[in-house]
């Protein structure tokens, strides 16, 4: 094939410049019709730590990120996201590097494939691949990684995208369906997720996963400028860099880091606590975030809806003979416990399912519910804690405490 300079030599120099003036026209027009290339980051906090750093290029309907994270343990990700024209995920290749994993362990791919009906996740590792199918129902589909926020910026779009078309306005709400790139495919399928639609360009997402309600600022282009987990039980605070970070220099310094020190500490951990009450012994396993500050009661813990009691998978409760739990029958056994809270009382809800995330509730499992007792706490107490206190061979409390608030419920071994 001949190039430009070549072909222009056969012709007379007036021709010669002006086929050199078209085709560079041509050329600048068609490099001026391409899609626009956007590049930035996200940093995100939690307190004075740096949790996660990402770099983000994106053209079109095509999202590329480097990323890192500590949630505990370090892992740098490379993405690259193919949209619809809606907003929602048609395609997705993530590689994962975790550096504290033994070697055969370190390295993985996720890939997601969605159609209208299903979307296929496929997750490659030195044993295999592993593949799960799980249908849609036609929604608004999109992936979730807790502090990866070029993901949460397309929860924005694709929610503000389908608002627009539509014609929502302030006040309403957009349904959506999650799937899960760090937890196993076959324990848990596609989650839920809400976008609500605020004042002044603000937007609010509660989701299967978030214990709370996060809230995001976006410019008028349909960006993410920051985002606040203030009322969910991680206070994060990201916003948006206009040059893209230093991803690689990051991912070092939390590797050094994680190498030195262990994993971060300033995540919610769990916990277990354990109790004998006279031959009964007792063991709740559950996660333990953090006050920073916050409002709990009716913000980050909403009124008249069941908590988690905790943070991340479900509060495990478990009993090695019967009890009585707050005037409840409670069989020997591995219960989750959940609470419910009103404006001047709490429930405690037993239930019989154990293993599951802390949002998967369900009452046709609950073993019951009964009142606590509800008291301010002596003192403000930073970090969620759960304790059962023995009176003497029978008798005991289970103390549920938190900023100001102390729920107690009386234990009686039978």
């Amino acid at each position: 094939m001949y190039s430009i300079a070549i072909l222009a030599q056969s012709f007379r120099p007036a021709k010669r410049a002006m086929i050199c003036i078209f085709v560079c026209t041509v050329v600048s027009l068609l490099s001026c019709n391409g899609p626009t290339v956007k590049r930035y980051g996200f940093l995100t906090m939690l307190g004075h730590d740096t949790i996660s750093v990402e770099s983000i290029t994106r053209q079109g309907n095509t999202v590329t990120s480097d990323e890192v994270d500590r949630f505990p343990s370090v892992q740098i990700r490379h993405t690259v996201v193919s949209l619809n024209d809606d907003g929602s995920i048609q395609h997705l290749v993530m590689d994962i590097r975790t550096p504290s994993e033994p070697p055969r362990q370190r390295d993985r791919k996720v890939v997601a494939d969605v159609t209208n009906n299903q979307v296929r996740l496929s997750k490659i590792d030195s044993t295999g691949t592993l593949n799960r199918d799980f249908p849609t129902g036609g929604g608004i589909v999109v992936a979730h990684v807790p502090q990866m926020y070029s993901l949460y910026e397309l929860y924005f779009v694709a929610a503000l995208k389908q608002a627009a078309a539509t014609k929502l306005s302030a006040g309403s709400s957009v349904q959506m369906r999650q799937f899960y790139i760090d937890r196993e495919f076959d324990r848990f399928p596609l989650g839920r997720a809400t976008v609500s639609l605020l004042d002044s360009g603000k937007v609010a997402i509660t989701h299967d996963w978030l214990s709370g309600t996060g809230e995001a600022v976006m410019d008028s282009g349909n960006n993410m400028l920051s985002y606040s987990g203030t009322r969910t039980t991680y206070d994060v605070r990201v916003k948006r860099l206009a040059t893209p970070p230093d991803v690689k220099g990051a991912a070092d310094r939390f590797e050094a880091r994680e190498t030195e020190g262990g994993f971060v500490k300033s995540l919610s951990v769990r916990d277990t606590t354990r109790a004998q009450i006279g031959n009964s012994t007792f063991t709740v396993d559950y996660g333990r975030p953090l006050l920073r500050g916050r409002t709990l009661l009716g913000d980050v813990i909403p009124y008249n809806r069941v908590w988690r009691t905790g943070a991340n998978a479900a509060t495990q409760f478990t009993t090695t003979t019967p009890i009585i739990l707050a005037g409840m029958q409670v069989p020997a056994g591995t219960y989750t416990l959940f609470t419910a809270p009103h404006t001047d009382e709490v429930d405690l809800i037993v239930n019989k399912q154990t293993g599951q995330w802390g949002t998967e509730y369900d009452p046709s499992l609950n073993l019951g519910r009964a009142r606590m007792i509800s008291e301010v706490a002596a003192t403000t107490v930073e970090e969620f804690t759960i304790s059962i206190m023995a009176a003497d061979n029978r008798h005991g409390t289970l103390v549920l405490e938190w900023g100001s608030f102390r729920w107690t419920a009386p234990i009686e071994v039978r």
